[in-house]
């Protein structure tokens, strides 16, 4: 039966019309015992019970409902609107700073995120090249319908997996734990797991100037029930928001006026595997004609003081300054009204014109994020050098909705309170699509685990981004929309974008989820990397064979023949200068593929480094071997501080080495905590 047929059929059915009212709220009855709902007959045909469902669409509902399906699990995904799976609600692009070695963290795991955005990035650029390969970060500019609809294509052929169009009002919870859901069309689906992953719906309220209207996203109705179920049921919640820019035509700009920024001349990819990148190349003529490799370029322009004093006039009228929004949004994002009033000593701000894809017009203002009065944005995008002409699709605006302070959850996301239910996303107080889809990923994996009585599934923060993200949420909490930097991760040499394959793909690999072709181009890889390390550790190399190099770069000449690997170690020469000079090492290396020279060179170049982190490691992971039982009553050991008392209960660490990164407990705390164990 089609979704539509059904809607019809319902809604000509006399049992809605005497139906009686949900009295207050749909959680007073739903507490301990299923409410006897007036089911279409057809229901046990149309809804078994599901192993997983899984409640939003976005990027953690995504990756949450492919990753449960993929391992087995029959999985259904509720979305309010069939059309904005995976919707990119703000910027069109994925990864960045941190952000990008998520990405392929992800796909190491065999998560679809990086998979999707090769297949439709409209540019590609590696960030921070300048540095060192930790701080290396993929990036790229996806176009929006097209990411959208990749999206849904393969998750529609993803097995296990059904859709149901509608909202959820409430969840079924019986002793203590979640057994289905109620929606909006009061039908009941019963599962034995449900991954929450509402994004800003959950009572989202949009500011606009003086305006204020409900709404999870501009033209989307925002999702209630939820959040006042779950407060009857014992958790905390909060608000937060966030914002974004205004859509303006690009065919109204004049980019002469702008810096142009292309993409890389030799663009990578994302995802482990050999997907296809920029299949959906097209010849443009305008502004944005194809740079290198066919792909989009980017413009840049700035505010000025004209800029910012046209915004200032609205100042009166900002919802973030009269005080209608309470919620406290992103640091490292802040609005443009935000910036001029931090950052007051700045005469212009950093403006990114981003294409939003291959056949359209509309341009995302990066860096113009903002709540204010329509006109004064209009008034002051005008001023904007190369938006003289602007016209403007629809103005930026800002979003508040609630989120649940994330120390309520265990490492693996489920709920502390409720068993069987996990968050995932902005419900958990981050921002980004990265931050949100790598969540979506771990609650799929430890709802399919849990519904099969498996052990959990949970990453330290010395194997993965993914791993000090959720171990900071869980431990840490945050108050703020929490955003991921390579500073957040103490073992940042380890977790490069280039190794996550290497890190993660046996893990999941071993959970069922990643496929033999993963595995096998991970063996393969390792293989190769070792074959020329072992080459270059071996084998010497003349002076006149490597000098000439040495002098193109500026280094000290050899005045005797040499291993290859002490040259190597060298800050300013790699493997390709070796390549170009040397006939040897030229036929030598032509052997391999460049992900795995540039794996090698990393390793022969920050050997020391990557050997003193992994000791670092080891020490810490020794830590997070002494595990701290749930019933563990830290109010009777009087030796801790009261602080370490309060907040040890609050958080209920999984070990010794999560307890010692919450805020607050000493090292005093950690060896009474140590001392109390050894007893």
């Amino acid at each position: 039966m089609s979704f539509y047929f059904f809607l019809l059929k319902i809604s000509n059915s006399k049992f809605l019309c005497s139906h009686p009212p949900l009295h207050n709220s749909p959680s007073l009855q739903l507490l301990n015992s299923t409410i006897p709902l007036p089911l279409h007959p057809d229901k046990n045909k149309m809804f078994k019970q599901y192993d997983v469902i899984v409640v939003g669409a976005g990027h953690a509902g995504c990756e949450a409902a492919a990753a449960a399906a993929n391992m087995g699990s029959s999985t259904l995904l509720i979305t309010m609107n069939m059309q904005t799976i995976a919707q990119m609600s703000c910027n069109p692009a994925m990864g960045g700073i941190a952000k990008g070695q998520i990405v392929r963290e992800i796909d190491a795991m065999g998560g679809y995120s990086g998979i999707v955005t090769d297949k439709t990035a409209v540019q590609f650029r590696m960030l921070n090249r300048s540095k060192g390969p930790a701080m290396w970060s993929p990036r790229a500019q996806s176009d929006r319908w097209k990411f959208a609809e990749e999206w849904r294509l393969m998750l529609e052929a993803t097995p296990s997996l059904d859709f149901w169009q509608d909202t959820v009002k409430a969840l079924i919870v019986e002793e203590g734990s979640v057994v289905g859901v109620l929606t909006g069309m009061h039908i009941e689906i019963r599962a034995k797991s449900v991954i929450l992953t509402n994004g800003t719906f959950l009572n989202g309220l949009i500011h606009l100037g003086e305006k204020q209207y409900g709404g999870g996203r501009a033209g989307e109705k925002a999702s209630t029930g939820i959040t006042e179920q779950l407060i009857q049921l014992g958790f905390q919640s909060g608000r937060m928001k966030t914002g974004t820019p205004p859509r303006i035509d690009g065919r109204s700009l004049d980019y002469s006026k702008m810096e142009v920024q292309h993409g890389d001349e030799n663009p990578s990819r994302f995802s482990y595997l050999p997907t296809p990148q920029f299949d959906f190349k097209v010849k443009r003529t305008d502004a944005f004609a194809n740079g290198p490799e066919g792909q989009i370029p980017c413009y840049i322009t700035y505010t000025n003081d004209e800029v910012h004093e046209i915004l200032r006039t609205g100042f009166e009228k900002s919802p973030m300054f009269s005080g209608r929004i309470q919620g406290l949004g992103p640091r490292y994002c802040p609005s443009i009204e935000d910036k001029i009033t931090r950052f007051a000593e700045r005469n212009r701000h950093q403006i990114f014109v981003e294409p939003e894809g291959w056949n359209t017009v509309e341009i995302y203002v990066n860096g113009f994020s903002t709540s204010l009065p329509e006109d004064v944005q209009y008034k002051a995008l005008k001023k904007i050098p190369g938006f003289e002409n602007v016209k403007m699709f629809r103005p930026g605006y800002a979003i508040e909705y609630d989120y649940f302070p994330p120390q309520q959850l265990n490492l693996t996301l489920e709920t502390k309170l409720i068993k069987n239910l996990y968050f995932a996303g902005q419900i958990n107080g981050t921002t980004g699509y990265e931050e949100a889809a790598c969540q979506g990923l771990m609650a799929g994996i430890n709802a399919h685990l849990k519904v099969n009585n498996k052990e959990p599934f949970i990453l330290s923060r010395s194997e993965a981004y993914i791993g000090v993200l959720i171990d900071d949420l869980v431990t840490k909490g945050t108050e703020e929309p929490y955003r991921m930097f390579t500073s957040r991760a103490e073992y940042r040499i380890l977790l490069r974008q280039d190794n996550a394959d290497i890190r993660l793909t046996p893990k999941s690999y071993e959970l069922g989820l990643a496929k033999k072709e993963r595995l096998d181009r991970v063996h393969f890889k390792q293989a190769q990397t070792n074959e020329i390390i072992n080459y270059f550790k071996k084998e010497s190399i003349e002076p006149l064979e490597i000098n000439p190099a040495l002098e193109a770069i500026g280094s000290s000449p050899i005045i005797q023949k040499v291993k290859m690997f002490g040259i190597l170690t060298r800050p300013t020469i790699t493997i390709l200068d070796f390549a170009i000079y040397s006939p040897k090492v030229k036929e030598f290396i032509s052997k391999f593929d460049l992900e795995s020279i540039e794996q090698a060179e990393i390793l022969m170049k920050y050997e020391g480094y990557i050997s003193k982190e992994h000791e670092l490691a080891d020490k810490q992971t020794r830590l997070e071997d002494l595990v701290l039982h749930d019933d563990f009553d830290y109010i009777r050991l009087t030796s801790l501080s009261k602080e370490a008392r309060e907040k040890l209960t609050k958080v209920k660490p999984r070990t010794i080495g999560q307890a010692s990164r919450i805020s607050g407990i000493t090292p005093s705390d950690v060896s009474i905590l140590m001392v109390y164990l050894g007893r």
